[in-house]
């Protein structure tokens, strides 16, 4: 686990960043769902239990650790080398701007290199401009654009980077 400040301005609120646990679904499927127009289903988060780069951003509440963030990511081959791809990020509306998807990014990013990926990449909705302006602040470039690749018909920006990549 590791514990990390968050950098908002009105927010002294100490991050916890791990790998996910069952007990942490809801939360996740809460978010899933709060924050993208066609959201995965509970059965496909859960298909990711287990998976060292299903990492949740954590903060405490009177009620005990509260999800308000995490990010999904995983390799896939690539001529020989994995290719990290990062295939969901989220972080809970009131808790945007904290710092959350950034340490989350930051933290998978790590992981994937640590197995060996030399590069990453990521869809995100062509209109999606705060989390294009997070992926660039990363490193990521657009490469290509995937037509209709939403279901209900919007553009993917393909983005990568090469690991390990200064932020």
């Amino acid at each position: 686990m590791t514990t990390v400040s968050s950098d908002g301005a009105d927010s002294a609120t100490d991050l916890r960043i791990r790998t996910a646990e069952r007990a942490d679904l809801l939360g996740i499927h809460r978010i899933e769902q709060a924050v993208f127009p066609q959201p995965w289903p509970f059965s496909a988060l859960e298909s990711y239990l287990g998976e060292a780069g299903f990492l949740v951003a954590t903060t405490d509440a009177d009620d005990g650790p509260r999800v308000v963030g995490y990010v999904i990511a995983d390799t896939v081959p690539n001529h020989g080398t994995p290719l990290g791809h990062v295939k969901d990020l989220a972080v809970r509306p009131d808790h945007r701007r904290e710092g959350v998807a950034t340490a989350l990014l930051k933290r998978a990013l790590a992981l994937l290199e640590s197995v060996g990926a030399e590069s990453a990449k990521l869809e995100v909705r062509a209109d999606n401009e705060g989390a294009r302006r997070l992926y660039r602040h990363f490193g990521f470039e657009h490469r290509k654009t995937i037509p209709n690749y939403y279901s209900n018909g919007e553009d993917a920006l393909v983005m990568v980077r090469s690991l390990p990549n200064p932020t």
